[in-house]
């Protein structure tokens, strides 16, 4: 999968978000990216607390694992998780 790769110890995902949608959830793929649809406002932070929480509540890992690496102001995101993919299964997203 494309959107999704393992290194050093953790799951790095590449994430398309687009917020203020009607409710959250996966929107299938765009590119080589996932694409998550946020109900929360791109304002003050809100789209990112609201990616990592729904992230974290899909995948079945604490918060405290996920890191937004890059793309903090933008749409396009890469996310890290600790773990490893056969933990964390990321393809659970797609599910």
């Amino acid at each position: 999968m494309s959107w999704w790769n393992e290194k050093n110890g953790a799951v790095h995902l590449h994430i398309r978000v687009a917020p203020r949608a009607s409710r959250t959830e996966v929107a299938g793929t765009h590119g080589e990216a996932l694409k998550i649809r946020l109900q929360a406002p791109p304002v003050d932070g809100a789209a990112n607390e609201a990616l990592i929480e729904f992230l974290a509540a899909a995948l079945q890992v604490p918060r405290s694992t996920i890191r937004i690496e890059r793309g903090h102001t933008g749409r396009n995101k890469e996310i890290s998780i600790q773990g490893s993919a056969a933990r964390i299964q990321p393809a659970r997203l797609l599910s």
